[in-house]
């Protein structure tokens, strides 16, 4: 797949068009800002690599919104100082740090009551952290970690989890639906990655589960793409069975969310439930396993490859 393929077709409610910033042009970024730009809205973009930034401008400068027109900026300041909201989704907390704060931070360039709405998936600590420094400076923070992958920001149909004001949240929740099929305030700062470490948890056991039986039903001598289909339609169906089932069979692990990411969101998952007293066994588990997989050679497989283990 090409990146001038990375945003597809959506219809898109009508927003008042707003000036708005984005920061980091990842596999996630790229066409979350892109839905935003056919959403109506001018967007700014930034991005470490300005190659990036200007293949960006070059698919997106065409989409002609209705407050003017597309462009990218040298600096994470540049690109906040004129805009309604700053977008962010970078990789980790410190690289979260470095779009932020300092002298060429995005909140060094926005104007008082700006929102700043932060899709990366950190740790609650960073989110507490950024929310207070940017109340200081008279700015909003909102923690909103995404669901969905790759194909969830393509299709503009991520699932979004907030933590943060109510009043800032409702600000920005119109203008975020643009790449979200569900974007909810779950709480004050911190809420929404919270929410998401929830989300990792519960696909983590999940995965290693539907491995075990794939793998089990491979052993047995089961056509495990009809079982699939069977028992997909009973209580055992999750997406990770609709989506990823087949695909295990197959041994093809070459989409979706790397094992690489989910390990550095385990890892924020382990660091906090040491926080909260949270006993969390079988996530400790598969994050080892893993981490066998990274072994293997599988950083960049999708999380699916856990079943590569145990053929």
């Amino acid at each position: 797949m090409t990146q001038a393929s990375s945003v597809n077709a959506k219809s898109y409610e009508a927003v008042a068009p707003q000036s708005v910033a984005f920061l980091g042009l990842g596999v996630m970024g790229y066409p979350m800002a892109g839905h935003l730009a056919r959403a109506g809205h001018r967007v700014t973009v930034y991005n470490r690599s300005s190659a990036k930034a200007q293949a960006w401008v070059a698919e997106f400068g065409a989409t002609t919104s209705a407050v003017g027109a597309h462009g990218h900026a040298a600096t994470p300041r540049e690109a906040a100082a004129q805009a309604d909201i700053v977008f962010c989704c970078v990789g980790n907390d410190d690289d979260l740090r470095s779009v932020t704060l300092g002298a060429n931070g995005a909140f060094a360039g926005m104007r008082e009551g700006t929102v700043f709405v932060d899709h990366t998936t950190a740790s609650a600590t960073v989110a507490r952290e950024l929310s207070a420094a940017a109340r200081n400076l008279g700015l909003h923070f909102v923690d909103a970690p995404v669901s969905g992958g790759q194909g969830g920001a393509q299709n503009g149909l991520l699932t979004v989890m907030c933590g943060g004001d109510a009043a800032a949240f409702a600000a920005v929740q119109a203008t975020g639906m643009a790449f979200s099929r569900a974007f909810t305030l779950l709480g004050e700062s911190g809420a929404g990655q919270l929410a998401k470490m929830v989300n990792q948890i519960a696909i983590a056991g999940l995965v290693q589960g539907l491995s075990e039986a794939v793998a089990f039903g491979v052993h047995a001598g089961l056509d495990m793409n009809q079982v699939l289909d069977v028992i997909g339609k009973g209580a055992a169906q999750s997406w990770q069975m609709d989506n990823r089932g087949k695909t295990m069979v197959a041994d093809k692990f070459d989409f979706g969310f790397a094992v690489d990411w989910m390990r550095k969101d385990l890892g924020l998952v382990l660091d906090e439930a040491k926080r909260n007293g949270a006993r969390l066994p079988v996530t400790a588990l598969v994050d080892q396993f893993y981490a066998d997989v990274q072994q293997m050679g599988g950083k960049r497989w999708d999380t699916s490859s856990l079943i590569k283990r145990l053929k």
